[in-house]
C-alpha cells in the first residue's frame, strides 16, 4: 500500500501537541498553579523536542542527494517551517507567563519580583541571601576571541554579563566592553527565593535575579552595562548501532557519558541582548545562526514545577483520591482474585498498590517458581523492585528484561539491572534492532489444580509514581490462553523463540499490523455491505502510514471511525473523499492520557484491545510490543463507557483539523470533562 496524501509532517503535528500543552495555562478554568505546571510541562516538551526531534532533522542536512530524495520531504526547508512555528509559539509562551500567569499571581498576593523592583530592605536581604547561599558556586568566564572557549553544559542556565572596566584612577579613559558568562547553579540552589515579607504578600524571585543583584560582587572591578540569560541544548540522541557488535550496555554506558556534550541543537537568547553581543557569543561559542532562538528574560521553565505555592491547597486541582476496586482491598489476596475471574485497574483513578502487591505475593507465596518480567521506565523509589528483590531473597527464579534504550531512564535502568544482577535476577537487555515496550509480568507456580501463571497487561509503565499522573489500564488474569501466549512473548525476549504464533495477543513486530490491518478490512467489508461498521482507537500518536492509508479507505468505504489521539496525529480528519467518516480529538487534562484502545464493532461481537503500542512505524515494526483482548463482558463494557466518555467530552476535548488551531470540541448537552467523569463512574461502579 502507497504512503497516504496529505498527511502532517510528524514534527509539526508534535509543535501542534505541544500548543495544545501551552493552551491549557491559558484556560482559565484550569487552577492557577495547575497551569503553572502546563507551563513547566510546555517547556520541558519544547527541550526534548530540540534535543531529539530538531537534532534528528539536522542530522539528515548532511545526506547525499540521492538518500535525501527518498526522505519524502527537505530538511532544511522542514527545519525553517519549525523555526517559524517555536518562534511562534515562543511568543505565545511569553505573552502568557508575563501578562496571564504573573498578573494573576498578583491578584493572590504573590508578587514575583525583578532585581530592580525591590524596596531597599528587600535588595539587602536578597544580597545577604547571596552572599551566604549563591557566592560560593559562581565562577565566573571572561570571553575572548583569542581563547578557547568555554564549553556550555547541556541545559544549564548562564548569565551573559556586558562590562567596562573601572577606571583605577580619575580621569583615566577605558574603551570598549568586556564579556563574561556566570553559570546559574539552580542545580544546587532552589531556582526560587522566597523573600521574608512584614505584610500579606509573598514575595518570590528567581535565582536568575537574585544573581544579578550580586554581580557587582562577583566584578568588583567593573561596571556593569547589561546581563542577559542564554541556554544551550544539546543533540541528546545516542546513535547506538542495533547491531549490537560488542557490548550493548558498555555502549550505552560510553554514549550517556557524551550526552551532555552533544553537539548544538538550540541557543536561546534574551531578546533584549544587542545584536553585536549575541553575534560574539555565537562566533566564540561556534554556534550556526540556524541554531539560535529568541527567548526571554528567563529560560528553563521547566523548573515552575517548584514554584512556591503559599497558597496550597487552594488554586489547585480537587483532589481525587485513588479508589479501591472491590475485591483487590488490602485484605483480599490478589491471585486469589485473580483465580476467580479477570480484575482491570484504571490509573490513576484506582491505586498503584495491588501491582505492587501482586509481585510481593508472588515473592512469598511457596507455589511460586518464577517471575518474569518487562522494565521500561521505572520509579527511583520502586516498590516493584522491592518486590523482585524480596523474590530473590526467597529463592525465587527472577527475570527482568531492561530495556536499556528508553530515552532519558538509560542510566536508571542500567542502575537497576547491577542492583538486579547483584542480588542474582537473570537480566535480559535490548534486542538488536528493537526496543522492547511491552508491559509484562508473569508468575509461574507448582502444582496441578490451580492456575500454573497469572499475569499482569497494561498500557502503561511499572511505576508507581507516573501511575499517579499518567492514565493506563492494567489487566490481571489466569486465564491460560492469554498466559501462555505472554509465557511465548518472553520466549522471544529470552532468544528461546524466533517464529512465534499468537492467535489471541497481538504482538509487534509480529503479528500486530497484520491483526489491525485484517480487522479495518473486516470493517470496510460490513461497510461496503450496508453494515454497520466503526472504529474507535485511542492512542498517544498516529503516525504509520500503512495504517493512515488504511483508516482513509475504511473511511471511503463507509466505516465510522472515530479517533481520540492525545500527541502526534499525522492523518488530516473530515476532508471530502478521503477522510470524512473520520473525527479526531485530542484531550489534555490534569492527568496525561497514556492509555491505548482499539475498539472494531466486528459485526456486532465488539472486539476490544488494551496496547502497549501507538499506531507509529517505530511500536508497529521496531517494537515488541502487546496488544492484549478483553473477554470479561463487565470489563468490556466498563471500557466501551470510558471511551464513550472520553468521545463526549465538550469541555477538555480539543477537534484535531487540518488547520492545526486546537479549538475546543464544542457540543450539545451538559458539560462533560471525561477525566472527572471517568473518576466519578468508577467510584460508582465500586
Amino acid at each position: 500500500m502507497k504512503s497516504p496524501p496529505r498527511t502532517k509532517n510528524r514534527d509539526l503535528s508534535w509543535l501542534s501537541f505541544n500548543h495544545r500543552v501551552l493552551q491549557e495555562a491559558q484556560d482559565p478554568r484550569v487552577p492557577l498553579y495547575e497551569r503553572i505546571k502546563f507551563l513547566a510541562i510546555y517547556s520541558s516538551n519544547a527541550d526534548e523536542f530540540f534535543r531529539v526531534r530538531v537534532a534528528a532533522a539536522r542530522a539528515l542536512l548532511n545526506l547525499k542527494k540521492k538518500t535525501a530524495k527518498k526522505l519524502g520531504f527537505e530538511p532544511a526547508k522542514l527545519l525553517k517551517r519549525i523555526r517559524k512555528v517555536v518562534e511562534r509559539q515562543q511568543e505565545e509562551f511569553g505573552e502568557t507567563f508575563r501578562n496571564g500567569i504573573k498578573k494573576e499571581l498578583k491578584k493572590h498576593h504573590v508578587m514575583l519580583v525583578r532585581d530592580d523592583e525591590l524596596t531597599r530592605t528587600q535588595r539587602a536581604w536578597v544580597l545577604k541571601y547571596f552572599q551566604d547561599t549563591v557566592e560560593a558556586h559562581i565562577a565566573p568566564v571572561f570571553l575572548s576571541q583569542d581563547k578557547d572557549p568555554p564549553f556550555l553544559r547541556n541545559r544549564a542556565l548562564y548569565l551573559a554579563v556586558r562590562l567596562k572596566r573601572r577606571p583605577s584612577s580619575p580621569g583615566e579613559q577605558l574603551d570598549g566592553y568586556q564579556y563574561a558568562i556566570v553559570e546559574i547553579p539552580s542545580q544546587k540552589v532552589a531556582r526560587f527565593v522566597t523573600i521574608p515579607s512584614s505584610n500579606a504578600n509573598t514575595f518570590v524571585m528567581f535565582l536568575d535575579d537574585v544573581i544579578r543583584v550580586g554581580l557587582p560582587e562577583v566584578f568588583p572591578n567593573h561596571i556593569l552595562d547589561g546581563t542577559y540569560a542564554i541556554k544551550l541544548t544539546r543533540d541528546a540522541e545516542l546513535y547506538i548501532d542495533d547491531e549490537y557488535s560488542g557490548n550493548l550496555v558498555d555502549k550505552v554506558r560510553k554514549a550517556l557519558s557524551k550526552r551532555d556534550t552533544g553537539i548544538p541543537a538550540r541557543f536561546l537568547f534574551d531578546l533584549e541582548m544587542p545584536k553585536k553581543f549575541r553575534q560574539l557569543l555565537t562566533e566564540i561559542l561556534a554556534i550556526q545562526e540556524d541554531d539560535c532562538v529568541v527567548g526571554g528574560r528567563y529560560h528553563n521553565f521547566n523548573d515552575l514545577f517548584t514554584f512556591p505555592n503559599p497558597l496550597a491547597p487552594k488554586l489547585l486541582d480537587p483532589p481525587m483520591k485513588p479508589l479501591v476496586r472491590h475485591g483487590m482491598g488490602p485484605r483480599n489476596p490478589i491471585m486469589g482474585e485473580i483465580t476467580k475471574r479477570d480484575l482491570l485497574l484504571h490509573y490513576p483513578y484506582h491505586g498503584y498498590e495491588p501491582v505492587i502487591r501482586f509481585v510481593k505475593e508472588a515473592a512469598e507465596n511457596p507455589r511460586v517458581t518464577s517471575i518474569r518480567i518487562t522494565l521500561y521506565r521505572v520509579a527511583r523509589q520502586s516498590g516493584i523492585l522491592d518486590a523482585l528483590m524480596l523474590a530473590l531473597a526467597k529463592g525465587k527464579s527472577v527475570t527482568a528484561f531492561i530495556e536499556v534504550k528508553a530515552r532519558f531512564d538509560e542510566e536508571s535502568n542500567l542502575k537497576w539491572a547491577e542492583e538486579l544482577e547483584k542480588a542474582g535476577a537473570t537480566v535480559l537487555y535490548s534486542f538488536p534492532g528493537w526496543k522492547v515496550h511491552a508491559k509484562l509480568c508473569l508468575v509461574s507456580l507448582k502444582g496441578r489444580k490451580l492456575p500454573r501463571r497469572y499475569a499482569y497487561l497494561s498500557t502503561g509503565n511499572f511505576n508507581e509514581k507516573t501511575a499517579t499522573l499518567y492514565t493506563d489500564h492494567g489487566l490481571f488474569t489466569s486465564d491460560r490462553k492469554i498466559t501462555e501466549e505472554v509465557a511465548r512473548v518472553f520466549s522471544i525476549l529470552s532468544r528461546k523463540e524466533t517464529k512465534p504464533k499468537f492467535k489471541y495477543l497481538l504482538v509487534a513486530p509480529f503479528t500486530m499490523r497484520k491483526k489491525f490491518g485484517r480487522l479495518m478490512n473486516e470493517e470496510i467489508r460490513q461497510a461496503r455491505a450496508g453494515k454497520k461498521a466503526s472504529i474507535v482507537a485511542k492512542m498517544n500518536s498516529l503516525e504509520d502510514p500503512w495504517m493512515i492509508a488504511k483508516l482513509y479507505k475504511a473511511s471511503e468505504a463507509g466505516v465510522e471511525i472515530s479517533l481520540i489521539v492525545r500527541g502526534i496525529c499525522c492523518l488530516l480528519p473530515g476532508i471530502k473523499g478521503l477522510s470524512s467518516n473520520i473525527k479526531a480529538i485530542s484531550i489534555v487534562d490534569r492527568f496525561l492520557e497514556h492509555s491505548r484502545i482499539y475498539y472494531f464493532h466486528h459485526g456486532g461481537k465488539k472486539l476490544l484491545y488494551l496496547a502497549s503500542a501507538d499506531w507509529m512505524s517505530r511500536n508497529l515494526s521496531r517494537r515488541i510490543e502487546v496488544a492484549f483482548p478483553i473477554k470479561d463482558p463487565d470489563l468490556h463494557s466498563e471500557i466501551t463507557e470510558i471511551l464513550r466518555i472520553q468521545r463526549d467530552d465538550n469541555t477538555k476535548a480539543r477537534v484535531i483539523n487540518k488547520s492545526q488551531d486546537n479549538s475546543y470540541r464544542v457540543a450539545p448537552g451538559e458539560k462533560l470533562r471525561s477525566q472527572e467523569a471517568t473518576y466519578q463512574y468508577l467510584r460508582n461502579r465500586g
